[in-house]
């Protein structure tokens, strides 16, 4: 089992590296974008859409990878002040919510992929690609969730001294 989980753990971390590939590209072409406009009044054509592409793939690509750190936003003021027990079992609630909706999000992001078939207006850059990532991240995120449930779950039913 810990060389399944190895295995996603790397797997996130390499797909997010692919993700932060394409930052550069994006701020190359809005750099370029703003000293054209500023420069000679002349944007650079489909910037708006190559930025709102290049943006999608680096947040998706690096959503799994976001969770496995921990760099999700969250509120945990009130978890924090909860035992190990109790904070594991609002953990093992929260992880088995969001898989549920992930898994959704997921499998509707393939089938939107299959059934996709319209372009940019500008650019005419096909659509299908970024809703199959969407599929793409949203298993990968899956994966990361059931790993942060299966830990929730090893704290909640761990034997501990303390007792709460």
């Amino acid at each position: 089992m810990e060389k399944l989980s190895s295995l996603i753990r790397k797997l996130n971390y390499y797909t997010c590296m692919m993700g932060m590939f394409f930052i550069i590209p994006l701020m190359l072409l809005t750099t370029s974008d703003v000293l054209m406009r500023a420069i000679f009044n002349k944007p650079i054509k489909g910037t708006f859409e190559l930025s709102e592409y290049l943006l999608s793939i680096s947040i998706l690509l690096g959503a799994a990878y976001t969770q496995q750190v921990k760099g999700h936003v969250g509120v945990n003021f009130v978890i924090m002040r909860l035992g190990k027990r109790k904070r594991a079992f609002v953990e093992s609630i929260t992880n088995t919510g969001s898989l549920f909706v992930l898994i959704i999000i997921s499998w509707q992001g393939l089938l939107r992929a299959f059934e996709e078939t319209t372009v940019s207006d500008m650019l005419r850059i096909p659509q299908w690609p970024f809703r199959f990532l969407v599929f793409v991240a949203g298993v990968g995120l899956s994966l990361e969730l059931l790993l942060n449930l299966k830990e929730s779950l090893r704290d909640l039913f761990r034997d501990t001294e303390s007792g709460d």
